[in-house]
């Protein structure tokens, strides 16, 4: 796959004493997110020295760096090297992820209020969700915590407005226009409908996550006899 190759320089500001941010667009764009991924691929691809670690987000570029090793110049210059460099290079193709959910009940507290808020039923709710393939934007907030877009416009609603002490590990919401993952268990204000038995964040593995910015998701509804089941052979 290739991005956009459009001229389109990024916009460069420094963040903090060695992180320059490079901003490719302000909205929620796939093409512009895959240009970001694209460019970030070839960075880690090259390994630059003084370049210690690259962060991708739906339309920016953090490239920390050891101002000792590599100068404002020489990044500035990588970036405009990688976007010449989009048409010829391929990318691989983006992994479509399944994740089961148990919707609802004790994994769902908020399924209901969902459904109510936009005139629909659970069943709508469920279905709906989970017949979209999800973009992962980005990665952030916690480990593993995936960011998706593409969630259908009749599920959208307002996130809660006291967040919940703890929301559970695997817990699927929606807040505004976007669907989420908690991949540990956290504070969070996000409307739950559903919970995953997968594990989205282990740090003792060499991939903690299943999945990386750029790939796709796609829920499989499960009852909560196949969630244990899941849960138990995970667990064994």
């Amino acid at each position: 796959m290739q991005a956009n190759t459009a001229p389109s320089l990024p916009l460069l500001r420094l963040s903090g004493e060695r992180c320059l941010l490079a901003e490719y667009g302000q909205e929620v764009d796939a093409a512009v997110n895959e240009k970001v991924r694209c460019i970030a691929l070839l960075l880690s691809q090259a390994q630059h020295a003084g370049i210690d670690e690259i962060v991708s987000s739906y339309s920016t570029l953090a490239l920390f760096y050891h101002p000792e090793q590599i100068t404002i110049q020489k990044l500035e210059q990588l970036l405009r090297e990688c976007e010449q460099k989009l048409a010829q290079t391929p990318v691989p193709e983006a992994r479509t992820i399944m994740i089961p959910v148990c919707y609802g009940g004790v994994f769902g507290p908020d399924l209901d209020y969902v459904a109510q808020h936009n005139k629909l039923d659970a069943k709508a709710v469920i279905e709906r969700h989970s017949a979209v393939l999800y973009r992962i934007y980005a990665i952030g907030f916690a480990p593993g915590f995936c960011y998706l877009g593409g969630l259908d416009e009749s599920l959208h609603t307002p996130r809660l407005e006291t967040p919940r002490n703890l929301v559970s590990a695997g817990s699927v919401g929606i807040a505004g226009s976007q669907t989420g993952i908690y991949s540990q268990d956290s504070p969070g204000g996000w409307r739950i409908i559903g919970r995953t038995p997968m594990t989205l964040f282990d740090a003792d593995q060499s991939e903690p996550c299943p999945y990386c910015a750029g790939d796709n998701v796609r829920f499989q509804a499960v009852n909560e006899e196949t969630y244990h089941a899941i849960l138990a052979g995970k667990n064994a």
